[in-house]
Protein backbone atom coordinates (compact mmCIF):
# COMPACT_ATOMS: atom_id res chain seq x y z
CA UNK A 1 0.00 0.00 0.00
CA UNK A 2 1.35 3.62 -0.71
CA UNK A 3 1.81 5.95 2.37
CA UNK A 4 -0.76 8.38 2.94
CA UNK A 5 0.84 11.15 2.72
CA UNK A 6 0.20 14.25 5.00
CA UNK A 7 -0.78 17.38 3.14
CA UNK A 8 1.80 19.53 3.10
CA UNK A 9 0.94 23.13 4.18
CA UNK A 10 2.04 26.13 2.39
CA UNK A 11 3.89 28.72 4.13
CA UNK A 12 2.60 32.38 4.72
CA UNK A 13 5.33 33.74 3.04
CA UNK A 14 4.71 32.30 -0.31
CA UNK A 15 3.65 34.84 -3.20
CA UNK A 16 -0.36 34.23 -3.69
CA UNK A 17 -0.85 34.25 0.44
CA UNK A 18 1.05 37.48 1.11
CA UNK A 19 -0.78 38.54 -1.66
CA UNK A 20 -4.04 37.56 -0.34
CA UNK A 21 -3.03 38.82 3.25
CA UNK A 22 -1.97 42.00 1.30
CA UNK A 23 -5.38 42.46 -0.16
CA UNK A 24 -7.20 41.45 2.98
CA UNK A 25 -4.99 44.34 5.28
CA UNK A 26 -5.46 46.82 2.31
CA UNK A 27 -9.45 46.58 2.05
CA UNK A 28 -9.11 46.61 6.38
CA UNK A 29 -7.20 50.18 6.09
CA UNK A 30 -9.51 51.43 3.38
CA UNK A 31 -12.49 50.22 5.65
CA UNK A 32 -10.59 52.02 8.79
CA UNK A 33 -10.34 55.55 6.52
CA UNK A 34 -14.05 55.14 5.04
CA UNK A 35 -15.33 54.74 8.74
CA UNK A 36 -13.90 58.07 9.83
CA UNK A 37 -11.42 56.41 11.82
CA UNK A 38 -8.42 56.97 9.89
CA UNK A 39 -5.01 58.58 11.17
CA UNK A 40 -5.30 62.07 11.10
CA UNK A 41 -3.78 64.65 8.92
CA UNK A 42 -0.31 65.79 9.37
CA UNK A 43 0.18 68.66 11.81
CA UNK A 44 1.35 71.88 10.19
CA UNK A 45 4.02 73.77 11.77
CA UNK A 46 3.57 77.59 12.17
CA UNK A 47 5.11 78.24 8.86
CA UNK A 48 3.04 76.01 6.87
CA UNK A 49 0.28 77.55 8.37
CA UNK A 50 1.40 81.27 8.19
CA UNK A 51 1.52 80.07 4.35
CA UNK A 52 -1.55 78.55 3.60
CA UNK A 53 -3.37 81.70 5.72
CA UNK A 54 -1.99 84.03 3.63
CA UNK A 55 -3.06 82.39 0.47
CA UNK A 56 -6.61 82.54 1.71
CA UNK A 57 -6.43 85.81 2.21
CA UNK A 58 -5.01 86.72 -0.71
CA UNK A 59 -7.87 84.96 -2.52
CA UNK A 60 -10.64 86.50 -0.40
CA UNK A 61 -9.27 89.89 -1.30
CA UNK A 62 -9.40 89.07 -4.77
CA UNK A 63 -13.16 87.83 -3.97
CA UNK A 64 -13.57 90.72 -2.04
CA UNK A 65 -12.43 93.33 -4.95
CA UNK A 66 -14.83 91.12 -7.23
CA UNK A 67 -18.02 91.27 -4.64
CA UNK A 68 -17.07 95.64 -4.18
CA UNK A 69 -17.19 95.92 -8.29
CA UNK A 70 -20.47 93.65 -8.62
CA UNK A 71 -21.87 95.53 -5.82
CA UNK A 72 -21.16 98.91 -7.62
CA UNK A 73 -22.91 97.80 -10.44
CA UNK A 74 -25.82 96.66 -8.76
CA UNK A 75 -26.04 100.04 -7.08
CA UNK A 76 -26.23 101.60 -10.34
CA UNK A 77 -28.48 99.33 -12.56
CA UNK A 78 -31.00 99.99 -9.24
CA UNK A 79 -30.54 103.54 -9.90
CA UNK A 80 -31.29 103.32 -13.61
CA UNK A 81 -34.09 100.90 -12.49
CA UNK A 82 -35.47 103.89 -10.22
CA UNK A 83 -34.64 106.48 -13.02
CA UNK A 84 -36.35 104.49 -15.33
CA UNK A 85 -39.70 103.32 -13.29
CA UNK A 86 -40.12 107.33 -12.50
CA UNK A 87 -40.33 108.17 -15.88
CA UNK A 88 -42.89 105.95 -17.40
CA UNK A 89 -45.10 107.25 -14.12
CA UNK A 90 -44.75 110.46 -15.28
CA UNK A 91 -45.35 109.78 -18.94
CA UNK A 92 -48.48 107.36 -17.74
CA UNK A 93 -49.75 110.82 -15.64
CA UNK A 94 -49.12 112.51 -19.44
CA UNK A 95 -51.01 109.76 -21.12
CA UNK A 96 -53.71 109.67 -18.81
CA UNK A 97 -54.41 113.50 -19.27
CA UNK A 98 -54.40 113.64 -22.75
CA UNK A 99 -56.73 110.32 -22.87
CA UNK A 100 -59.05 111.73 -21.04
CA UNK A 101 -59.08 114.91 -22.69
CA UNK A 102 -60.03 112.91 -26.04
CA UNK A 103 -62.75 111.17 -24.41
CA UNK A 104 -64.11 114.49 -23.64
CA UNK A 105 -64.61 115.20 -27.28
CA UNK A 106 -65.52 111.75 -28.26
CA UNK A 107 -68.17 112.42 -25.57
CA UNK A 108 -69.47 115.84 -26.92
CA UNK A 109 -69.40 114.47 -30.60
CA UNK A 110 -71.70 111.40 -29.88
CA UNK A 111 -73.86 114.08 -28.21
CA UNK A 112 -74.29 116.46 -31.22
CA UNK A 113 -76.00 113.74 -32.99
CA UNK A 114 -73.55 113.15 -36.02
CA UNK A 115 -75.55 114.56 -38.64
CA UNK A 116 -74.32 114.11 -42.50
CA UNK A 117 -72.73 117.81 -43.32
CA UNK A 118 -74.95 118.37 -46.21
CA UNK A 119 -78.31 117.68 -44.35
CA UNK A 120 -76.89 120.19 -41.54
CA UNK A 121 -76.57 122.85 -44.10
CA UNK A 122 -79.77 122.03 -45.52
CA UNK A 123 -81.66 122.68 -42.41
CA UNK A 124 -79.86 125.72 -41.10
CA UNK A 125 -81.45 129.04 -40.56
CA UNK A 126 -78.55 130.71 -41.75
CA UNK A 127 -76.41 128.92 -44.02
CA UNK A 128 -73.31 131.41 -43.65
CA UNK A 129 -73.30 130.78 -40.50
CA UNK A 130 -73.25 126.96 -40.60
CA UNK A 131 -70.44 127.45 -42.98
CA UNK A 132 -68.17 129.13 -40.23
CA UNK A 133 -69.09 126.60 -37.71
CA UNK A 134 -67.96 123.69 -40.20
CA UNK A 135 -63.91 125.41 -40.96
CA UNK A 136 -64.19 125.51 -37.00
CA UNK A 137 -65.67 122.22 -36.52
CA UNK A 138 -62.46 120.94 -39.21
CA UNK A 139 -59.64 122.91 -37.51
CA UNK A 140 -61.22 121.42 -34.15
CA UNK A 141 -60.75 118.28 -35.93
CA UNK A 142 -57.24 118.77 -36.96
CA UNK A 143 -56.54 119.45 -33.75
CA UNK A 144 -58.44 116.18 -32.26
CA UNK A 145 -56.14 114.52 -34.93
CA UNK A 146 -52.68 115.39 -33.86
CA UNK A 147 -54.23 114.76 -30.23
CA UNK A 148 -54.65 111.46 -31.04
CA UNK A 149 -51.04 111.35 -32.76
CA UNK A 150 -49.44 112.65 -29.51
CA UNK A 151 -51.04 109.25 -27.70
CA UNK A 152 -49.95 107.38 -29.97
CA UNK A 153 -46.42 108.42 -29.82
CA UNK A 154 -46.58 108.49 -25.35
CA UNK A 155 -47.80 104.82 -25.54
CA UNK A 156 -44.75 103.85 -27.67
CA UNK A 157 -42.52 105.69 -25.56
CA UNK A 158 -43.84 104.15 -22.52
CA UNK A 159 -43.48 101.13 -23.94
CA UNK A 160 -40.00 101.81 -25.03
CA UNK A 161 -39.34 102.44 -21.43
CA UNK A 162 -40.73 99.65 -19.94
CA UNK A 163 -38.64 97.40 -22.06
CA UNK A 164 -35.70 99.32 -20.65
CA UNK A 165 -36.56 98.68 -17.29
CA UNK A 166 -36.89 95.24 -18.09
CA UNK A 167 -33.65 95.04 -18.92
CA UNK A 168 -32.34 96.75 -16.09
CA UNK A 169 -34.07 94.32 -13.52
CA UNK A 170 -32.59 91.39 -15.31
CA UNK A 171 -28.95 92.83 -15.17
CA UNK A 172 -29.81 93.61 -11.57
CA UNK A 173 -30.93 90.67 -10.73
CA UNK A 174 -27.45 89.14 -12.26
CA UNK A 175 -25.68 91.17 -10.06
CA UNK A 176 -27.41 90.49 -7.23
CA UNK A 177 -26.45 86.51 -8.36
CA UNK A 178 -23.33 87.94 -8.62
CA UNK A 179 -22.90 89.05 -5.22
CA UNK A 180 -23.97 85.83 -3.59
CA UNK A 181 -21.06 83.84 -5.48
CA UNK A 182 -18.69 86.51 -4.57
CA UNK A 183 -19.56 86.31 -0.76
CA UNK A 184 -20.04 82.72 -0.73
CA UNK A 185 -16.22 82.77 -1.68
CA UNK A 186 -15.43 85.10 0.72
CA UNK A 187 -16.58 83.56 3.43
CA UNK A 188 -15.71 80.05 2.65
CA UNK A 189 -11.33 81.58 2.66
CA UNK A 190 -12.05 83.20 6.17
CA UNK A 191 -13.44 80.50 7.34
CA UNK A 192 -10.84 78.34 6.54
CA UNK A 193 -8.00 80.64 7.45
CA UNK A 194 -9.95 80.55 10.80
CA UNK A 195 -9.71 76.96 11.27
CA UNK A 196 -5.76 77.00 10.44
CA UNK A 197 -5.30 79.84 13.14
CA UNK A 198 -7.24 77.70 14.90
CA UNK A 199 -4.60 75.37 15.55
CA UNK A 200 -1.37 77.70 16.21
CA UNK A 201 -1.61 79.11 20.42
CA UNK A 202 -1.61 82.75 20.83
CA UNK A 203 2.13 83.38 20.93
CA UNK A 204 2.87 81.18 17.60
CA UNK A 205 0.07 83.46 15.92
CA UNK A 206 1.52 86.90 17.16
CA UNK A 207 5.04 85.52 15.82
CA UNK A 208 4.10 86.24 12.26
CA UNK A 209 1.97 89.53 12.85
CA UNK A 210 -1.57 88.42 13.56
CA UNK A 211 -2.88 90.55 16.33
CA UNK A 212 -3.13 88.63 19.56
CA UNK A 213 -6.08 90.32 21.05
CA UNK A 214 -8.48 90.04 17.42
CA UNK A 215 -10.64 87.17 16.48
CA UNK A 216 -11.80 86.92 13.15
CA UNK A 217 -16.07 87.16 12.91
CA UNK A 218 -18.18 85.42 11.11
CA UNK A 219 -19.66 88.12 9.21
CA UNK A 220 -23.16 87.70 9.35
CA UNK A 221 -24.67 90.35 7.64
CA UNK A 222 -22.53 89.79 4.33
CA UNK A 223 -19.42 90.96 6.01
CA UNK A 224 -16.49 89.50 7.59
CA UNK A 225 -15.11 91.40 10.69
CA UNK A 226 -12.79 91.74 13.49
CA UNK A 227 -13.66 92.23 17.29
CA UNK A 228 -11.22 94.72 18.45
CA UNK A 229 -9.62 93.26 22.06
CA UNK A 230 -6.44 94.55 24.01
CA UNK A 231 -3.92 94.37 21.00
CA UNK A 232 -6.25 96.24 18.77
CA UNK A 233 -7.13 99.10 21.53
CA UNK A 234 -3.13 99.80 21.92
CA UNK A 235 -3.21 99.97 18.05
CA UNK A 236 -5.92 102.68 18.32
CA UNK A 237 -4.40 104.10 21.26
CA UNK A 238 -0.91 104.76 19.55
CA UNK A 239 -3.03 105.67 16.34
CA UNK A 240 -4.02 108.68 18.20
CA UNK A 241 -0.68 109.79 18.75
CA UNK A 242 0.42 109.52 15.04
CA UNK A 243 -2.82 111.20 14.15
CA UNK A 244 -1.63 114.11 15.57
CA UNK A 245 -1.02 116.96 13.36
CA UNK A 246 2.84 117.13 13.92
CA UNK A 247 3.19 113.84 12.28
CA UNK A 248 5.07 110.70 13.56
CA UNK A 249 9.09 111.37 13.74
CA UNK A 250 10.96 111.24 10.68
CA UNK A 251 8.00 111.12 8.99
CA UNK A 252 8.15 112.37 4.69
CA UNK A 253 6.35 115.47 3.88
CA UNK A 254 3.61 114.86 1.30
CA UNK A 255 4.02 116.56 -2.02
CA UNK A 256 0.35 118.56 -1.96
CA UNK A 257 -2.54 119.41 0.71
CA UNK A 258 -4.73 116.50 -1.15
CA UNK A 259 -1.70 114.05 -0.74
CA UNK A 260 -0.84 115.57 2.64
CA UNK A 261 -5.28 115.41 3.79
CA UNK A 262 -4.81 111.19 1.94
CA UNK A 263 -2.16 110.65 4.04
CA UNK A 264 -3.18 112.12 7.34
CA UNK A 265 -7.18 110.54 7.50
CA UNK A 266 -4.78 107.28 7.27
CA UNK A 267 -2.86 107.91 10.11
CA UNK A 268 -6.20 108.72 12.27
CA UNK A 269 -7.98 105.23 11.13
CA UNK A 270 -4.61 103.03 12.34
CA UNK A 271 -6.64 100.17 14.15
CA UNK A 272 -9.93 100.77 12.83
CA UNK A 273 -10.99 96.98 12.02
CA UNK A 274 -10.76 95.02 8.79
CA UNK A 275 -14.49 94.30 7.75
CA UNK A 276 -14.39 93.25 4.00
CA UNK A 277 -16.72 95.50 1.96
CA UNK A 278 -16.94 98.43 4.34
CA UNK A 279 -15.41 101.88 2.98
CA UNK A 280 -15.53 103.67 6.71
CA UNK A 281 -15.79 105.95 8.92
CA UNK A 282 -15.32 103.17 11.64
CA UNK A 283 -14.46 100.26 9.30
CA UNK A 284 -12.66 99.13 6.15
CA UNK A 285 -11.54 96.92 3.85
CA UNK A 286 -8.14 97.83 1.11
CA UNK A 287 -9.65 99.48 -1.07
CA UNK A 288 -12.71 101.28 1.13
CA UNK A 289 -9.64 102.78 3.27
CA UNK A 290 -8.08 104.20 -0.43
CA UNK A 291 -10.75 105.49 -1.31
CA UNK A 292 -11.92 106.87 2.05
CA UNK A 293 -8.86 108.75 2.47
CA UNK A 294 -9.44 110.54 -0.98
CA UNK A 295 -12.84 111.20 -0.38
CA UNK A 296 -11.77 113.21 2.79
CA UNK A 297 -8.81 115.20 0.13
CA UNK A 298 -11.73 115.85 -1.79
CA UNK A 299 -11.04 113.62 -4.91
CA UNK A 300 -13.41 110.68 -5.68
CA UNK A 301 -11.88 107.33 -6.25
CA UNK A 302 -13.54 104.47 -8.29
CA UNK A 303 -14.27 101.66 -5.43
CA UNK A 304 -12.27 98.43 -6.65
CA UNK A 305 -8.17 98.00 -6.94
CA UNK A 306 -8.37 97.12 -10.42
CA UNK A 307 -9.92 100.82 -11.26
CA UNK A 308 -7.74 102.72 -8.35
CA UNK A 309 -4.44 101.72 -10.51
CA UNK A 310 -5.84 103.71 -13.33
CA UNK A 311 -6.83 106.44 -11.74
CA UNK A 312 -4.31 108.65 -11.60
CA UNK A 313 -0.72 108.61 -13.07
CA UNK A 314 1.68 105.46 -12.58
CA UNK A 315 4.99 105.98 -10.81
CA UNK A 316 7.68 103.80 -10.28
CA UNK A 317 8.50 102.20 -7.14
CA UNK A 318 11.79 104.70 -6.63
CA UNK A 319 9.39 107.49 -7.52
CA UNK A 320 7.04 106.70 -4.41
CA UNK A 321 5.60 109.92 -2.83
CA UNK A 322 3.58 110.02 0.74
CA UNK A 323 -0.34 110.16 -0.87
CA UNK A 324 0.90 107.21 -3.48
CA UNK A 325 -1.20 104.60 -3.71
CA UNK A 326 0.89 101.21 -3.62
CA UNK A 327 -0.91 97.83 -5.34
CA UNK A 328 0.50 94.11 -4.62
CA UNK A 329 0.09 91.02 -6.31
CA UNK A 330 -0.39 90.06 -10.14
CA UNK A 331 -4.33 90.28 -9.59
CA UNK A 332 -3.85 94.10 -8.13
CA UNK A 333 -6.02 92.44 -5.51
CA UNK A 334 -4.46 94.68 -2.58
CA UNK A 335 -3.98 98.29 -2.42
CA UNK A 336 -2.21 100.68 0.62
CA UNK A 337 -1.35 104.32 1.18
CA UNK A 338 2.34 104.87 1.06
CA UNK A 339 3.75 107.40 3.80
CA UNK A 340 7.49 107.29 3.48
CA UNK A 341 10.36 105.77 4.12
CA UNK A 342 9.37 102.38 2.09
CA UNK A 343 5.95 102.15 4.95
CA UNK A 344 2.41 102.16 4.06
CA UNK A 345 -0.97 102.22 5.56
CA UNK A 346 -3.03 99.59 4.66
CA UNK A 347 -6.66 97.61 6.01
CA UNK A 348 -4.26 93.88 5.54
CA UNK A 349 -7.16 91.23 6.32
CA UNK A 350 -10.10 90.38 8.55
CA UNK A 351 -7.52 89.11 11.25
CA UNK A 352 -5.44 92.48 11.98
CA UNK A 353 -6.76 96.01 12.01
CA UNK A 354 -5.89 99.01 9.88
CA UNK A 355 -1.89 99.55 10.21
CA UNK A 356 1.39 100.75 9.11
CA UNK A 357 3.71 98.36 7.42
CA UNK A 358 6.80 97.72 4.85
CA UNK A 359 5.65 97.63 1.16
CA UNK A 360 7.80 95.04 1.16
CA UNK A 361 5.76 92.34 3.06
CA UNK A 362 3.91 91.63 -0.15
CA UNK A 363 4.43 91.44 -4.02
CA UNK A 364 4.52 94.74 -5.41
CA UNK A 365 2.44 95.75 -8.44
CA UNK A 366 2.65 98.70 -8.93
CA UNK A 367 1.92 102.13 -7.90
CA UNK A 368 -0.30 105.22 -8.90
CA UNK A 369 -0.36 109.25 -8.32
CA UNK A 370 -3.82 110.37 -8.02
CA UNK A 371 -2.91 113.70 -6.28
Amino acid sequence: MAAHRKPRQRSLGTGKVRTAATIALAGAATATVFDGTGHAEPQLSTAQVKAKVDKLYEEAEAATEKYNGAKERAGKAAKRVGTLQDEVARKEERLNSARDALGSIAASQYRSGGLDPALQLALSDDPDQYLEGAAFAERAGSRQAAAVQRVRHQLREIEQLRGAAHVELASLKSRQAELKRHKKTITGKLDSARQLLGRLSDEERARFGATGGSTVGGGSGGSDSVSVGSGDRASRSSARDLADPAAPAGSVAAPNSRAAAAVSYAYGKLGAPYVWGATGPDAFDCSGLSQAAYRAAGIALPRTTYAQINAGSRVSRSELQPGDLVFFYSGISHVGIYVGNGQMIHAPNSNAPVRLAPIDEMPFAGATRVA
